[in-house]
């Protein structure tokens, strides 16, 4: 896998909420069977939140919404309710980008692993996911 990085565009439906996130062309992506991913359909990929920006007004169009432990932001856009990026539990220092938010032409590759959300804590201790927001040295 490459890890030169390129600037993606992606965001919402509506478009009110727009960001840039700097990341490879080819990226590791989450599916997870939590109760909010597996309703959702989510399919993420992580970032460093240093490289994750936020694009014009698109705050103003966001809510987040918490469950269980109220560590991961769940955020949409309160205009079409896609959730095109959150704050996951998993990588506190991170972003999490849904894929198919991402806008055409930049990801040339996606790797799809499996994330066991319904049993969070093994999956994690069993997953190297919380490397997913580590800057690379």
């Amino acid at each position: 896998m490459s890890f030169k990085t390129i600037m993606h565009n992606g965001g919402c439906h509506c478009g009110s909420v727009r960001w840039q996130v700097e990341a490879p062309s080819s990226v590791i992506a989450w599916k997870c069977n939590c109760s909010d991913c597996s309703m959702r359909g989510n399919t993420h990929f992580i970032v460093p939140s240093t490289k994750f920006n936020l694009v014009g007004d698109s705050k103003q169009f966001l809510t987040t919404y918490t469950f269980g432990t109220h560590t991961a932001k769940h955020t949409f856009c309160k205009v079409c309710g896609i959730t095109s990026f959150y704050m996951p539990r998993s990588n506190p220092d991170g972003v999490a980008v849904t894929v198919n938010c991402v806008d055409t032409g930049t990801l040339t590759h996606v790797e799809i692993k499996h994330f066991d959300g319904r049993n969070w804590e093994n999956s994690y201790d069993q997953s190297s996911i919380a490397s997913q927001s580590k800057l690379e040295s």
